[in-house]
């Protein structure tokens, strides 16, 4: 099958968004905020389904702000679970490849108590990543704060589940991260189900072009020759998502 990566495409945007994915055939990611997700219904979501009518592939970021799915309120996890839910209720519609999460994980909010955020993150994966391997659909955790990769390394291994793995986002990488690209790469390799490729000069999380910050894309390819995995573009802008998608062209 040729390459072909995706692109972020925000579900409150997805209308002005469409003519220029259908134009240039790109496969979108989804990202369904949670402003907007207690308005959709499975109609809205069917009705995506139907604008896509030049036959994407496609790829959905789930809701993220305030959830905490290894959060040690019961109640909390409740909440995030049921959004978690609902996320696989359009999967069940759009039928995307990979969902991409967060991991709640912040070792500063959990004092370095990564064997609480485990136990807790676990109860909430199992009985979703069940229904999604059921479908299908793998899942994908992402990389926000971390400033190593242990906790997402202990989190895949303990979910012993090749429809089970991380999402590895660029920019939050360079953002935050204490360990070397190699060394992270090295510790995730082999739970690694997508890219998310974007840029920023260190300072803020600009999810610029490809290129246009200081993250080491020519070290991230070559660590990863051989890993089979779905590469997203987070440009924020068309011009952003154009210029990365040429730029992505020289590493693959």
């Amino acid at each position: 099958m040729p390459f072909s990566p995706h692109v972020h495409m925000p579900y409150d945007k997805f209308d002005q968004y469409l003519p220029f994915f259908r134009q240039e055939k790109l496969n979108p990611e989804i990202y369904f905020g949670s402003r907007s997700f207690d308005s959709l219904t499975l109609e809205d979501i069917s009705d995506i389904k139907r604008k896509l009518d030049y036959n994407p592939r496609t790829t959905i970021h789930a809701p993220f702000m305030d959830l905490s799915p290894g959060a040690v309120d019961l109640r909390v996890r409740e909440v995030t679970a049921k959004r978690f839910s609902a996320t696989l209720d359009a999967a069940e519609i759009l039928e995307p490849r990979v969902i991409v999460f967060h991991s709640g994980y912040d070792r500063w909010k959990y004092d370095n108590g990564v064997d609480i955020w485990l136990e807790n993150s676990l109860e909430t994966w199992k009985p979703i990543n069940k229904r999604a391997a059921d479908m299908g659909v793998k899942i994908a955790i992402e990389n926000i704060f971390e400033d190593d990769a242990y906790n997402l390394q202990l989190l895949c291994k303990e979910m012993n589940s090749d429809n089970f793995g991380v999402c590895f986002d660029t920019g939050h990488f360079n953002l935050f991260s204490k360990l070397t690209l190699s060394k992270w790469i090295e510790m995730i390799r082999p739970y690694i189900k997508e890219l998310h490729l974007h840029d920023n000069l260190q300072h803020a999380d600009q999810h610029l072009a490809i290129g246009d910050g200081n993250f080491d894309f020519a070290t991230l390819f070559e660590e990863l020759r051989g890993v089979d995995c779905v590469y997203t573009i987070e440009a924020h802008t068309r011009e952003n998502a154009r210029k990365s998608l040429e730029r992505l062209g020289s590493f693959i």
